[in-house]
């Protein structure tokens, strides 16, 4: 029996953001940077490597360290952190992982023979004089590279935009040689920041970081954050270098301007940063993004949903949801763990984290610890929502909390809705079973709890029968 698919889709202990997903063979693997639980910065891990069979996505497997931070001629005692990743295949058929550490601003490339390494190190992106890209007078400082391979050519995107920063011009591209290291053409802006961007179709959504490229078809469709840093955009080009075009928004982490079940200007999710690209499993393509968790930057984990591909090539944006791999709604019945939920809000509007007055997925122990994740530092007013189930016959609802709070925690299907039922719950110091009659009707539905009391309660799941 498959497993059901989550969000996030990897366990609840692992922190891996920026994810650049690729099917290779009967799998896909996933290709991010390795943040920690309860981290201080950005990408502090080793890069390591999940896949799963593209016919059962919620069944991943861990395929170990791929590629150690000191493995960098320039890194050997591990210093730097190693910015996201992007991969692809050369024409030899060999792996080549391209990315940049956060303290220089030359492009790296490791290569292996297989999609899971290990990796070793190759060498730097450099100009046919042998200058690195980076280094000569004008270069930007290369920054999340997005990689391509067609034949011998390799497009390679790279480029970070602080807001209003005018010594950024945007999204470069360039392309490599077949040694997948020597530039064949100077890097052109191909999507600008917001210091270039007025009076452009990119005004309000111009390119901030997190290059990633795609073909569908004979269209280019580079993916990135945008100035807001919430969402990732997509342009679209039947050109790699040139004549980009704005498409739109495809997801936000916190689910700005999705109106299908809230104001479309309403946070749904506590957002920040966003990475990550598209991936075709069998007839469908994915979305795959970041969440963040611990109620900081530093603590980012894998998400991903299913997109629409329509037939003039635009993709509308997608709701986030708890099911985004399952390739529909989870069963309505059994438990869940809390830290599967998809929005978290109060009634104080914020559109990023980091606000210590907000609920925040948790867990015990440290970094490495494969310990549940739980939602902790709920107070009044709190909203824990999770999408989609498919109920029936469902006639009670548990829920799993400890901390010191008193209580109770209102069961609605939309987070406006009307309450189905109330969940007493009182302080402990380990994790207690509440229950409540519930009546749900048969069908697809959100499961929203809003706590209303004192103190801060900790949700570690909840369940219904």
């Amino acid at each position: 029996m498959k497993k059901q698919a989550y969000n996030p889709y990897l366990p609840s202990w692992e922190y891996i953001p920026d994810g650049e997903p690729y099917v290779f063979g009967d799998r896909v693997y996933v290709y991010g940077s390795h943040d920690r639980y309860n981290g201080h910065v950005f990408c502090l891990g080793d890069y390591v490597c999940w896949s799963a069979p593209i016919d059962d996505l919620g069944d991943w497997r861990y395929e170990g360290v791929i590629y150690p931070k000191t493995a960098d001629p320039l890194n050997p005692e591990g210093k730097m952190c190693l910015y996201a990743p992007d991969l692809t295949v050369g024409p030899d058929g060999r792996y080549y992982l391209y990315y940049v550490l956060d303290k220089v601003g030359v492009m790296s490339v490791a290569v292996s023979d297989t999609p899971a390494g290990r990796y070793e190190f190759y060498g730097y992106v450099h100009y046919a004089d042998g200058t690195r890209l980076g280094e000569r007078e004008g270069d930007e400082p290369q920054f999340d590279p997005g990689v391509l391979t067609e034949g011998n050519k390799t497009y390679l995107y790279s480029g970070f935009c602080g807001n209003g920063d005018k010594s950024r011009t945007g999204a470069k591209a360039c392309v490599l040689g077949p040694d997948m290291l020597t530039l064949e053409t100077d890097p052109v802006v191909v999507v600008p920041g917001d210091a270039y961007a007025a009076g452009t179709e990119f005004e309000g959504h111009a390119f901030f970081e997190a290059s990633s490229i795609r073909k569908i078809g004979d269209t280019y469709y580079f993916i990135y954050s945008s100035e807001v840093m919430h969402e990732l955009c997509y342009a679209t080009s039947r050109n790699p270098l040139a004549g980009f075009s704005y498409g739109g928004v495809l997801v936000s982490n916190a689910d700005l301007h999705i109106d299908t079940y809230k104001p479309a200007e309403m946070p749904a999710a506590y957002g920040a940063n966003n990475h990550g690209s598209m991936v075709q499993i069998g007839a469908d393509w994915y979305i795959f993004y970041h969440r963040h968790t611990n109620g900081t930057w530093f603590s980012r984990q894998g998400c991903a949903e299913k997109l629409t591909v329509l037939p003039d090539g635009r993709i509308p944006q997608v709701e986030i949801t708890s099911c985004g791999l399952n390739g529909g709604p989870l069963i309505g019945k059994g438990e869940y763990g809390a830290y599967l939920a998809c929005n978290m809000f109060t009634d104080t509007e914020s559109l990023y984290v980091g606000d210590q007055r907000f609920p925040k997925i948790m867990q015990d122990g440290r970094d490495g610890d494969e310990e549940p994740g739980y939602i902790a530092n709920i107070k009044d007013s709190a909203t824990i929502g999770f999408k989609y189930f498919d109920c029936r016959d469902v006639h009670e609802i548990s829920i799993k909390t400890r901390a010191y709070f008193h209580g109770c925690f209102e069961v609605k299907t939309s987070w406006d809705g009307e309450v189905l039922g109330r969940i007493a719950a009182e302080s402990s110091n380990v994790w207690e079973t509440y229950s409540a009659p519930i009546s749900i009707p048969d069908g697809i539905h959100a499961i929203y709890l809003t706590y209303r009391g004192t103190g801060e309660a900790s949700l570690l799941s909840f369940k219904l029968s």
